[in-house]
């Protein structure tokens, strides 16, 4: 299946719509054109449209980069509580094993 051919579900969408209208709103209040933030953010006008439309297919590195650009925080977090929960997340996955395997076929019978 092709990237465009992807389903994308409602919440994604709404989360995108979201992010992209935010990032409009605080390019317009610095002030920059899309020209000036695309520029900052080494990227072409039409990617940063397609960042600010929340279309599902623009790298997601991108629309972070664009983001923290017009200075909206990360998972609602600053700077440096965003590398503890990076940090926290780490440790947790350390936690877990390395590599999931299928379950048995067998069903478990837990009827004492």
């Amino acid at each position: 299946m092709s990237q465009r051919d992807h389903p994308t579900s409602a919440p994604v969408i709404d989360a995108l719509t979201i992010l992209g209208l935010q990032i409009a709103a605080g390019r317009r209040d610095r002030r920059w054109t899309a020209a000036d933030l695309a520029d900052r953010a080494g990227i072409s006008p039409r990617t940063l449209r397609n960042v600010e439309r929340g279309l599902p297919s623009v790298s997601i590195g991108i629309v972070f980069e664009v983001a923290v650009l017009v200075g909206i925080p990360l998972y609602g977090a600053s700077d440096d509580e965003l590398r503890d929960v990076r940090r926290r997340a780490a440790d947790r996955l350390a936690l877990l094993p390395q590599r999931v395997r299928e379950s048995a076929s067998e069903a478990v019978n837990d009827d004492f």
